[in-house]
C-alpha cells in the first residue's frame, strides 16, 4: 500500500485530495446532524441529513456518468470541487428560521459530488500500471473513506463542540478548494485516448445511461455487482439513526455522535483491506464475499440496537462496517475490472445512483419509523431487512459463482 503511494505520484495526489475532502465531509455531517436536532428536535429531519448527503446524487448521476466518459475527468473534478466549496460556505447562513438552507446547501454539495465520484473511480485504472496496483489502489481508497470517517467524525465532534459548528462548515469549504488544487497537479491522463474528448456529441442522459444498462444486461457479472450495493443499501438507511442513537439512547452530544459515526469509520477502513486479501483476483470469491459481508453488516447492527452502553454499541457498529466497507470496495473494484473505459464512467455513475436512491429511501423510512416507534426498534427492523436482502443475493448469484469458478478451473 505505502509502496504504491511512494511509486505513483498521480495516485498519491488523488489520495491526498480524497483525504482532505473526506475530512471536511465528516466535520460537516456531525455538525449538521447536531444543528438540525438542536433546532428542530425532529428525528425525521435528522434522518434527512443523511438523505441530503446521498439522494441528490441519484438525480445528477445520469449526466455525471456521461460527462465522465466524454470530457476531461481531471477538469470535471476541479470545477465541481470549487462549486462544492461555494455551496459549503452558504451553511454559515443557517439560522433557526433558515434550517431549510442547510438541506439545500448539502443537497447541492451531494449533487455535485455525483460528478466527482464516477470521474475519479473511472480514472483509477488509467492511473495505475498493472492489475495488482489497481487492486491495491482500491484497498487504499476504500479504507481511506473509512479511516477518514473515523477520524473526521470523532475529530469533527470535538472540533464542533470546541470551536462551533460554523467553524466545521468553514473547514469543509476550504477542504474542497485544497482538493481541487491537488487534482490540478495530476499530469497523467485520467482516461484513454479514445474517451474524454467530448466528440462533439450532445449529452443525452437517458440514452447515455441506456448504454450502461445494456452492458449490465449483457454481462451477468456487472449486473450482480450493481445489485450487490443495492442489497447492502436496503438496511443502510439505519446509518441515519446513529446521531439519534447517541442522543436518545446514550444522552450524548456532538462528541457522542462523533464516536458512533467514528466507529462506523473504523470498520469501513479495515473492511476493504481484509476483503481484498481474501478475494485476490478471484471474481467468484468476490461475489460471494459481497453477499456474506451484507450478513455481517445486518447481524452486527442488530447487536448495536440492543446494546445497553455506548462502548458496546461502538464495537458492534465497527464490526458491522467491516462488512459494509468490504462490500462497497469489492463491488467498486469488480466494476472497474469488468467495465470498458469508454463506458466505465456511466457504469460507476449508475452504481452510485442506484445505491444513493436506496440509501435515501431507506433513510427516509428509518426516520419515519424512528419517530413512530423509537430508534432501537427501528435499527433492529432495518437490520433484519438487510439480512433478508443479503440471503436473497447469495441465492440468486449462486449459479453465476459456480460458472465463474468452472471457467477459471478450465483455463
Amino acid at each position: 500500500m505505502l509502496s504504491l503511494l511512494r511509486r505513483n505520484r498521480e495516485i498519491r495526489l488523488v489520495f491526498a485530495a480524497q483525504v482532505i475532502s473526506y475530512l471536511g465531509d465528516w466535520f460537516t455531517f456531525v455538525a449538521l446532524a447536531g444543528l438540525v436536532e438542536d433546532l428542530t428536535g425532529s428525528k425525521f429531519l435528522v434522518s434527512l441529513v443523511l438523505v441530503s448527503f446521498t439522494l441528490p446524487a441519484f438525480f445528477t448521476s445520469p449526466i455525471a456518468g456521461a460527462m465522465a466518459d466524454r470530457y476531461d475527468r481531471r477538469r470535471i473534478i476541479i470545477v465541481v470541487s470549487l462549486g462544492q466549496g461555494v455551496a459549503a460556505l452558504s451553511m454559515l447562513l443557517v439560522t433557526d428560521s433558515r434550517v431549510w438552507l442547510a438541506f439545500v446547501a448539502q443537497s447541492i454539495i451531494s449533487g455535485l459530488g455525483a460528478f466527482v465520484r464516477p470521474a475519479s473511480e473511472a480514472a483509477i485504472p488509467n492511473l495505475v500500471d498493472n492489475d495488482d496496483d489497481l487492486r491495491t489502489a482500491n484497498s487504499v481508497f476504500g479504507s481511506t473513506w473509512g479511516v477518514m470517517l473515523a477520524l473526521g467524525a470523532a475529530l469533527g465532534g470535538i472540533f464542533s463542540q470546541t470551536f462551533g459548528r460554523n467553524a466545521a462548515f468553514l473547514f469543509d469549504a476550504v477542504s474542497f478548494a485544497v482538493a481541487a488544487g491537488l487534482i490540478a497537479l495530476v499530469h497523467r491522463a485520467m482516461q484513454s485516448h479514445e474517451t474524454g474528448t467530448g466528440s462533439g456529441k450532445r449529452i443525452q442522459p437517458i440514452a447515455d445511461m441506456k448504454e450502461a444498462v445494456t452492458l449490465a444486461r449483457q454481462d451477468p457479472i456487472i449486473l450482480a455487482l450493481l445489485s450487490s450495493k443495492v442489497t447492502f443499501a436496503v438496511g443502510a438507511g439505519i446509518v441515519s439513526q446513529l446521531p439519534i442513537l447517541a442522543s436518545n439512547a446514550f444522552n450524548a452530544g456532538d462528541a457522542g455522535r462523533g464516536l458512533l459515526i467514528g466507529a462506523r469509520g473504523v470498520g469501513s477502513g479495515l473492511g476493504p483491506l481484509i476483503a481484498m486479501r481474501i478475494v485476490g483476483n478471484d471474481m467468484s470469491k468476490l461475489l460471494r464475499v459481497c453477499g456474506f459481508a451484507g450478513l455481517v453488516f445486518s447481524g452486527c447492527y442488530f447487536g448495536a440496537a440492543i446494546s445497553p452502553v455506548m462502548p458496546l454499541a461502538c464495537l458492534f457498529i465497527g464490526l458491522a462496517h467491516l462488512g459494509g466497507g468490504a462490500q462497497w470496495t469489492l463491488s467498486t473494484y469488480g466494476l472497474q475490472v469488468e467495465s470498458p473505459d469508454h463506458l466505465r464512467g456511466r457504469v460507476m455513475a449508475g452504481d452510485f445512483a442506484l445505491v444513493t436512491l436506496m440509501l435515501g429511501l431507506t433513510s427516509i423510512l428509518a426516520g419515519l419509523t424512528s419517530d413512530a416507534i423509537g430508534v432501537r426498534p427501528t435499527i433492529a427492523i432495518f437490520a433484519t431487512a438487510a439480512a433478508a436482502a443479503s440471503i436473497t443475493y447469495l441465492l440468486l448469484t449462486k449459479k453465476l459463482v459456480r460458472q465463474i469458478r468452472a471457467r477459471s478451473l478450465s483455463k
